[in-house]
């Protein structure tokens, strides 16, 4: 019986399998029950180009004295984030790695928040 993190990885494995096969930089989110992370790595795989997560300290300010980050309102702060670093860091097209998270919640309003402003995938 396989846990419910193995099940996860599991789930993701194929995806980065094609992934690597397109070569295109990937967008790839984490989430806990706290934070949520968002980074943009490159086609080969070997470096981050941006990052962003909730877990920085101006973000956390931004999002109030709770600093909140466990919730869909700070998943679109961190989209929004992680597309504009992406863009400064020369990337406009990435592949969208959702780590075998289910694309709902969160995941998704990352996701829309980056398309939104302007990330292609």
């Amino acid at each position: 019986m396989l846990t419910k993190k193995e099940q996860r990885l599991r789930r993701a494995r194929q995806t980065r399998i094609r992934i690597a096969q397109q070569g295109v930089a990937r967008l790839t989110v984490s989430r806990t029950n706290l934070h949520i992370y968002a980074s943009v790595i490159s086609g080969c795989g070997t470096k981050v180009l941006a990052s962003a997560s909730t877990a920085e300290a101006d973000v956390r300010t931004a999002l109030g004295a709770a600093g909140k980050g466990g919730n869909a309102a700070a998943a679109t702060v961190i989209g929004k984030r992680i597309a504009e670093k992406a863009k400064a860091a020369g990337v406009e097209k990435v592949a969208f790695d959702r780590a075998g998270f289910a694309y709902h919640g969160r995941v998704k309003a990352l996701a829309e928040a980056a398309r939104e402003a302007g990330l292609q995938f």
